[in-house]
């Protein structure tokens, strides 16, 4: 018998599950789908917490991911449960981003499943535009997250059979509450944590230190001199693109090149077309990787700058670039090759990383070095024992999608073998 029809067969005669197949609230207390089982039992699972059972999958994320997965259950009639740990939707756009910042690919590249972007949109939304549009995605399909609940811990029981996941409410007293679930999503995507990177004196700094999450309009910094670290990678090795080529986005024209060509050779014609548009811009101090872009970000994860306008400002000499940083004193600041400048401010554009190795106790899927699905896209949408991912592709929203789609769908075919209809589960 295979594992997934002998968990079934447990299930069956399980009361917790007799109990739950009765009831169309996906959210309820443990304790009222264990009315038949042992006062032990229960006690064990409601330990040290609030515990409750959710009869849809569980998803950690209120992101673009984690509403793109809710919205492709709910249209096949399967209710989910979205644990957030901030108070909205997408709080990285929300909170954590800059005013004038809008979607660098085009709209059509950047819509969640089900559901496009306004007619009347531009091609590159703003900021407010896109945050808009994720509301009205939410309101659409009726997503209502659990706002304020970070979770701490998530483990499968081998006993229950089941994912058992810790939250605790905001504030450093919050209430502990478990959920229960067959199905865990994780959605946080690849961009959880600020990265902070080490560097010698940066603690003593005299001047304004700030990661770009905080970062939120240039004003703040009108007439002081302002050090930016990160551009793209630390060792100044990028590589830059116009948004658009031969009238079409970048983008756009990479993806149509890649159904008749291979990646090597489509790199080849976007450097080439580069050059002619940009010049030379290792005299600039941005050297160009060994690899191209299409297939540096294959190999990890890393993506093409698309300019916007800040290679004008580097051209003129309003933007200069420097070496990594050697060491940080006062406000002084020593570059590797000898330079030695001060700042009033520095800007940490060092980027994000996933959290998942914090809290999901599984080794299978997520690796624990970057905390990315352990296998490449197309294939790292799916773990073992109800485990998903949503939104780790390294191929935007794109990507995104098709992993909402896939998991929807293999929820969906689990349900129907087991001779269930989907929208019990609403």
């Amino acid at each position: 018998m295979d594992p997934w029809s002998e968990s079934e067969g447990k299930r069956a005669h399980d009361p917790i599950f007799q109990s739950f197949n009765r009831n169309q609230n996906h959210c309820q207390p443990v304790e009222n789908c264990c009315k038949e089982r042992s006062m032990d039992a229960v006690v064990a699972l409601s330990e040290r917490c609030t515990c409750i059972w959710v009869s849809g999958p569980i998803i950690v994320g209120a992101g673009p991911s984690g509403l793109a997965v809710a919205a492709c259950l709910k249209e096949k009639g399967i209710g989910s449960l979205i644990l957030e740990r901030s108070n909205c939707i997408a709080s990285l756009w929300q909170l954590k981003t800059y005013d004038r910042l809008s979607l660098h690919l085009p709209r059509q590249f950047c819509e969640l499943p089900l559901m496009p972007f306004p007619a009347d949109y531009p091609i590159y939304p703003s900021k407010q535009q896109f945050i808009a549009y994720l509301e009205s995605y939410a309101a659409r399909f009726g997503i209502c997250p659990t706002y304020n609940r970070t979770v701490v811990h998530a483990e499968y029981d081998e006993q229950l059979l089941l994912w058992r996941v810790k939250t605790r409410a905001s504030g450093k007293m919050g209430e502990e509450v478990e959920y229960v679930s067959r199905w865990l999503i994780a959605a946080t995507g690849e961009n959880a944590e600020a990265v902070q990177p080490a560097i010698d004196g940066l603690q003593e700094f005299e001047g304004t230190v700030l990661h770009t999450s905080a970062y939120k309009s240039g004003s703040t910094f009108a007439g002081k001199r302002v050090l930016v670290v990160g551009c793209g990678n630390s060792g100044m090795e990028v590589h830059v693109l116009p948004r658009e080529m031969l009238g079409l986005s970048t983008f756009g024209l990479s993806m149509l090149l890649l159904k008749w060509l291979p990646v090597h050779v489509v790199d080849r014609i976007l450097l080439l077309i580069a050059r002619a548009m940009l010049g030379d811009t290792a005299r600039l101090g941005l050297k160009r990787p060994t690899f191209g872009p299409l297939e540096l970000k294959s190999l990890s994860g890393k993506t093409p700058v698309l300019d916007v306008g800040t290679f004008a400002k580097i051209k003129s000499g309003d933007i200069k670039i420097r070496p990594a940083i050697r060491h940080i004193s006062g406000r002084e600041v020593k570059f590797l090759e000898g330079q030695s400048e001060e700042f009033d401010a520095i800007v940490l554009a060092t980027g994000y990383r996933s959290n998942v190795p914090c809290w999901l106790k599984d080794r299978e899927l997520f690796s624990d070095q970057d905390g990315l699905p352990r296998k490449a896209f197309p294939n790292g949408w799916k773990g073992e024992k109800g485990l998903y991912s949503v939104g780790f592709t390294r191929r935007g929203l794109m990507g995104t999608s098709v992993d909402a789609r896939r998991i929807a769908h293999d929820i969906e075919q689990q349900l129907k073998s087991q001779g269930l209809h989907p929208d019990v589960f609403l």
